[in-house]
């Protein structure tokens, strides 16, 4: 399980930052995953190339650019904070366990 995110997963997941949040639901939920950080922010013009040229990975993935996204192993993708916080509640560890045992 790889989670994409900006810079900025741990720097500002306190004041509500999209990344921030994903990563917090999945760790809620009991997940170890990887964490993948990729460079460009929508909010700082200067970064928009990178943003641009080095996310072909979840283009590729997805269709897209935006951050944050959750790539199962299974090889879905989840694609955006909310998504992400949803299924992360909707499928914590201890109940994958259960039900795959």
């Amino acid at each position: 399980m790889i989670l994409y995110t900006c810079g900025q997963r741990d720097k500002h997941a306190g004041l509500g930052h999209p990344c921030g949040r994903a990563a917090k639901a999945l760790d809620e939920a009991g997940y170890e995953y990887e964490i993948r950080e990729l460079p460009g922010y929508r909010l700082v013009p200067w970064t928009w190339g990178d943003r641009r040229n080095r996310r072909e990975e979840v283009k590729a993935l997805t269709g897209q650019t935006n951050l944050p996204v959750l790539a199962l192993d299974e090889g879905e993708t989840v694609v955006g904070t909310g998504d992400i916080i949803e299924w992360a509640k909707a499928h914590p560890v201890y109940q994958a366990e259960v039900g795959g045992g």
